[in-house]
């Protein structure tokens, strides 16, 4: 398991292949010092012509989390991730196929608070457990899934839908076998990862997550794990398999753009009080000031060049229809410094 590194504080710094193999999806550094400014959604200034400054400009102010700092080489920024999804602008693809997903209960081994969020990790050797089809060129073995979420149900998605948030979102994390020896060497590799993402809307009970929802009191601080299984995630998956995709990132370091993103359209329904299990969960670890494990959603990035792809069409929305019709999301409005994805829908 690629594990989070202390900076040193000395004049030395690790070289960038390690500080990159260190890192988990998911794990934070200590608080950052300064102020993280929000993605405007516009690409970074283009003065900036060196590895490094591309590196400050586009992770530690516009497109950074608060909990992040150091240095991530990053390699160009022009496919970075979470997106904002125009329906209007994807492209319908007859030619994607319909995305397979079989997993292996079995292959559950526990589930831990990374210090950023809470993931429950999966035997990567598992060689039936995964997903195939969609825009996938090959089977792709499951590693991990973990979810994200706000400190209210305003917000709490990584990507959004024209405009609108949800209170959480769900990442089901798989890696290229074909293409990679391990889920560390797919992590950096072209195509290497491919990421189911959910959206959460409040709703009824989901008795698949009952399950974990009720061991989160043993993991409450960071870098405590128990053990969860059998535990078959395809139970987290919406009845419609409609999605979006396309090509970007991680949302957390080292960022590396080897992710095929696939969103399904339709969100999963859980209650309340399953939501509210999550926030119970901190940042900190044992003797530490206690922090609120909450808003760890990293802010909306430029879409720039890139195409988003649907497996579905679009119906043609009437002038009256607005999609709040649709979903429970809140609408994205101005972002400002504290909150990434802007204040709350009124």
């Amino acid at each position: 398991m690629l594990r989070a590194m202390t900076l040193a504080k000395g004049p030395c710094k690790p070289s960038r292949t390690h500080f990159l193999l260190t890192w988990t999806w998911g794990a934070p550094l200590a608080p950052a010092t300064g102020r993280a400014r929000q993605c405007s959604q516009q690409p970074c200034t283009q003065s900036h012509r060196s590895n490094t400054c591309l590196l400050l400009c586009c992770w530690m102010q516009p497109s950074g989390h608060p909990r992040w700092t150091g240095q991530v080489s990053l390699p160009g920024g022009t496919r970075q991730s979470p997106i904002n999804i125009r329906r209007r602008d994807s492209v319908y693809d007859p030619q994607l196929p319909p995305l397979r997903a079989s997993y292996s209960a079995a292959s559950c081994q526990h589930v831990w608070n990374t210090g950023y969020l809470c993931q429950v990790e999966f035997d990567e050797a598992s060689e039936g457990s995964g997903i195939s089809g969609g825009p996938l060129e090959n089977h792709y073995r499951l590693k991990q899934f973990h979810f994200h979420w706000g400190a209210g149900d305003a917000r709490g998605s990584e990507h959004a839908v024209d405009d609108l948030t949800f209170p959480a979102e769900l990442h089901l994390v798989h890696w290229n076998p074909s293409r990679y020896p391990s889920y560390r060497e797919a992590v950096l590799g072209e195509k290497g990862l491919a990421v189911i993402a959910v959206f959460l809307q409040l709703g009824a009970p989901l008795q698949a997550l009952q399950q974990l929802a009720d061991v989160l009191p043993e993991i409450k601080h960071k870098d405590a794990q128990v053990a969860l299984g059998p535990f078959d995630p395809s139970c987290l998956l919406p009845a419609c398999r409609d999605y979006w995709t396309y090509a970007g990132s991680l949302t957390t370091p080292p960022l590396s753009e080897s992710v095929t993103w696939i969103v399904h359209k339709q969100p999963i329904e859980v209650a309340p009080s399953q939501l509210s299990a999550f926030r119970t969960l901190l940042f900190s670890a044992p003797g530490e000031e206690e922090e609120a494990m909450v808003n760890n959603y990293r802010p909306l990035q430029p879409l720039m060049d890139r195409e988003v792809r649907s497996s579905f069409r679009a119906p043609t929305q009437s002038p009256r229809e607005r999609p709040e019709q649709m979903w429970q999301g809140r609408r994205v409005l101005q972002a400002s410094p504290s909150e990434p994805h802007g204040p709350r829908a009124k």
